[in-house]
């Protein structure tokens, strides 16, 4: 299984870094999880050098499209038992230490035990426009791999459930993508 989640690792300097990464867990473990960072990566360089990550489960998808469109400056709290942040609109946080690597050119496999949960409010679910934004963040982040009109495709597919439900939220946050699609299609 995948999980959508804000992963947030930390170099030397005790510099945060907030990455939106689908977490693989599996299936028969509640206490294991892969991350798999693409090379070049800031969240596999931190996490390689702590040993240590926060997983964070969060229904703001503003974050989500923020970390893919330059806008990295969430608050954040002290995690609990590692060296590490937490975002401080997160609904859960599972702070993380690496145990083993599997090395890959392009996409490393980082084995990761939970060694501190927390849950900090319920999770309510998520509106269409909610999983209309993550989708086209995933997408977003895609760019230069998948043809543009595939992707231009799904963005209107996704843009009839965000029309449908969406917030404030879910509104700027599908706004700061489409100005990154904009912007790829002039430059392309």
């Amino acid at each position: 299984m995948i999980q959508e989640t804000i992963v947030i690792t930390q170099n030397s300097s005790g510099l945060a870094h907030i990455a939106p990464m689908g977490i693989h867990i599996p299936s028969k473990s509640q206490d294991d999880f892969i991350i798999l960072p693409f090379r070049p990566s800031t969240t596999l360089n931190n996490l390689l050098a702590s040993n240590t990550a926060v997983i964070n489960y969060c229904d703001d998808v503003r974050v989500f499209a923020g970390c893919l469109t330059g806008r990295r400056d969430w608050p954040l709290k002290q995690a609990e038992r590692i060296n590490g942040q937490v975002l401080e609109c997160a609904l859960a946080h599972t702070e993380v230490e690496l145990v083993r690597v599997e090395d890959d050119e392009t996409r490393p496999k980082l084995f990761c035990k939970a060694v501190h949960s927390v849950n900090h409010a319920p999770f309510r679910g998520f509106n269409r426009a909610q999983y209309s934004v993550l989708e086209a963040a995933i997408l977003i982040s895609r760019l230069g791999m998948i043809p543009l009109e595939k992707i231009q495709a799904e963005i209107d597919y996704l843009r009839i459930g965000l029309e449908k439900t969406a917030g404030d939220r879910e509104l700027e946050a599908w706004s700061w993508l489409m100005t990154v699609i904009e912007n790829f299609e002039v430059d392309a």
